[in-house]
């Protein structure tokens, strides 16, 4: 079946929806220097900026959390692959301040890669520069397993928050990195997903399901999941799902949790909060206080089909920086 997507040139996508975004967005977002996403009104300098690297075709992620208490500035790559470090290193340079830099890295190899030249380059530029890997994604084995390889998945805009909300505070970067340290540890993410998707450049098929199975640790590139099974209704997922996650983070009764349901693409806002309804049930079950809960599309696969849970354990502060505001094209609080 032909590829059905409003494009024009592929070798364009990413320059013209960079330019449709910042359009969309006056006021919060704009372009400097190679095509770097960066707020629209700056972050002051004694405050510690954030700064992030990614593939687009991923919408509203990466780009869509830069401004006031999240990103400072975001390196859109081409559609699934990361920015060379030549486009990274002027962002490091760009947002370099006497405050420092919160560098957010998702565990994926292309972006590890680039973020390792770069921060070697930043170490001998003298930029006051500390990174962050998210690698979240449970199916990838548990963390402290030898050969572990925990993908970074929608996980990453909890950490953008929470670090962001600290730097707006005006904290220092090492305060600010180990918040954001915090968050990543006691944070889990499990993907299920039910149909794939298509490259928009090539038309390439990624990943193909039959029509009654879904997949559960499929990857946010349509990299295999190990739990292919028949399709199950919206509780039973759930059922599957969530107790993963808790035995992953080891969440006990007492405890606050912030859940967050995550749609890649093509599932509905509906299913989703069917989801999260039973997600509550489960929750309550075992005595654990689901504190926080967000649902929506905030890192997406073109029109993949299935969603990310992530659990993530929560504090007082961690709620308080939360709930603090931001003002970004794809996340608001007030």
């Amino acid at each position: 079946m032909p590829m059905k997507k409003f494009i024009n040139r592929p070798e364009n996508i990413v320059s013209e929806l960079l330019e449709g975004f910042v359009l969309a967005n006056r006021g919060k977002v704009k372009l400097a220097g190679s095509n770097l996403v960066v707020r629209a009104q700056p972050k002051a300098p004694d405050k510690v900026a954030l700064v992030t690297l990614g593939g687009s075709g991923h919408e509203p992620a990466l780009s869509g959390y830069v401004g006031y208490g999240m990103l400072d500035i975001s390196v859109p790559g081409e559609i699934f692959a990361a920015p060379g470090p030549p486009r990274v290193i002027e962002a490091l340079r760009m947002a370099n301040r006497p405050a420092g830099v919160l560098f957010v890295v998702l565990n994926h190899a292309g972006d590890v890669m680039t973020a390792n030249v770069v921060m070697e380059m930043a170490r001998k530029e003298g930029l006051n520069v500390k990174m962050i890997l998210t690698q979240e994604d449970i199916s990838g084995g548990p963390r402290d397993k030898p050969g572990s390889d925990r993908r970074g998945l929608a996980g990453c805009l909890l950490v953008i928050k929470i670090a962001g909300a600290a730097a707006e505070q005006g904290r220092p970067l090492d305060e600010v990195l180990a918040i954001a340290q915090r968050v990543e540890r006691n944070m889990a993410t499990l993907a299920v997903a039910v149909t794939g998707a298509t490259h928009p450049c090539t038309g390439q098929v990624i990943a193909e399901l039959p029509p009654e199975d879904m997949v559960i640790g499929m990857g946010q590139h349509g990299e295999a999941g190990a739990g292919q099974q028949k399709l199950a209704s919206a509780d039973r997922t759930a059922e599957i799902m969530l107790p993963m996650l808790l035995e992953d983070i080891k969440a006990r009764a007492g405890e606050r949790l912030l859940v967050m349901l995550n749609g890649v693409g093509s599932t509905t806002l509906m299913e989703l909060y069917i989801v999260l309804r039973r997600v509550k049930q489960l929750l309550d079950e075992r005595g654990i206080d689901m504190a926080r809960a967000i649902v929506g599309e905030y890192l997406t696969v073109q029109e993949m089909g299935g969603f990310q849970m992530i659990v993530a354990r929560m504090d007082d502060e961690l709620l308080k920086l939360w709930d603090a505001p931001c003002d970004t094209p794809a996340l608001t609080v007030r």
